[in-house]
């Protein structure tokens, strides 16, 4: 009895739905612990200025110039800032050496003037008090006045107090300069240094440079423009590190562990990927954002996450969109 044709066409299509349930099940036993995400290229910027007033003297850069971590930018008349650095630094030598001449005390010269003056005002009250016993003893017979015994008692007197205050002044010249004057020269050395250091801070912030890798974005003052401290000059864009924004679902959120390699695609370059690390994972939930396309509906609650990603190439820009896949992602 022959087989309608009607038969065979049916067990043609069960086989082709039986080939194609076999495919899909190879293909999830080989790519099935892949985890797709999907985000956008997350560029961070920075506003650079001056610390420091003046008019610009040099700008070293343009628009869409690569600049490395430490390069120089732009540069402000440095004139007064230098004058201000060497005034600061002359002003600090002279207190060190003001604290040198405390800590070592008095010249030699001096103590020797002081014991020479100490050593004539000895002999005079020596010479004062045998006066003064000879006058004593003869007005005991009266063969002077009273005037003369007052006289001889008043040059004794005289002739002990300078003794006094010469061999006072040579004490205090030999102990050297009291610890209140040390300590206060100290302090004023300290500010001294704090002044030179402020100078020098000044000084070296009359060169902008780049605070990390990256490429000029804008460039908002030109050479000769007067700026005050903390006005734009240059915009920035950081590349190194290049993060990637993207979202992950709750039921996926297990799968995305910190440290976890990726691969990247864009569409400015078709065919490739470009290797990436998990970073930072949100640990609250938000809505997907509008620009984010995933296969769940808009309204579901996902997880934000960062990834580190090489663009040896230099084709990601900012908000650009990305694919991001985890190869080794446990399925859930």
């Amino acid at each position: 009895m022959a087989v309608p044709r009607k038969v065979f066409g049916i067990g043609a299509a069960l086989a082709v739905v039986l080939a194609v349930v076999l495919l899909w099940q190879w293909w999830l036993g080989h790519n099935g612990d892949r985890l797709v995400l999907y985000g956008n290229v997350d560029i961070r910027q920075v506003d650079l200025a001056f610390r420091v007033n003046g008019r610009i003297a040099k700008v070293l850069v343009d628009e869409g110039d690569a600049v490395a971590q430490g390069q120089p930018l732009a540069l402000v008349d440095d004139d007064l800032l230098t004058q201000q650095r060497d005034q600061a630094a002359a002003e600090l030598e002279k207190q060190r050496a003001t604290l040198v001449r405390l800590e070592r005390g008095y010249r030699v010269e001096e103590i020797a003037q002081a014991r020479a003056a100490v050593s004539g005002a000895a002999a005079l009250a020596e010479n004062a008090q045998i006066n003064l016993n000879r006058v004593a003893a003869m007005r005991a017979t009266n063969a002077i006045s009273q005037r003369d015994l007052d006289n001889a008692r008043a040059q004794n007197t005289e002739a002990s107090a300078k003794l006094r205050s010469n061999q006072d002044q040579l004490d205090m010249l030999l102990a050297g300069y009291r610890e209140e004057e040390v300590l206060a020269q100290k302090a004023a050395v300290a500010a001294a240094e704090a002044s030179f250091n402020h100078a020098e801070i000044q000084l070296h912030d009359a060169t902008l440079v780049a605070p990390q890798k990256g490429i000029v974005l804008t460039r908002a003052r030109e050479a000769g423009a007067i700026v005050q401290a903390g006005q734009t000059v240059y915009t920035l864009t950081l590349t190194d590190p290049l993060w990637l924004r993207a979202y992950v679902d709750e039921p996926n959120l297990g799968r995305v562990k910190p440290g976890m390699s990726v691969k990247i695609q864009v569409d400015a370059a078709p065919g490739k990927s470009y290797a990436g690390t998990v970073g930072f994972i949100s640990p609250t939930a938000e809505f997907t954002p509008k620009t984010v396309e995933t296969r769940e509906v808009r309204t579901a609650l996902v997880y934000r996450l960062r990834v580190q990603a090489e663009d040896p190439d230099n084709v990601m820009r900012q908000g650009m969109p990305v694919t991001i896949i985890l190869q080794d992602a446990p399925a859930p």
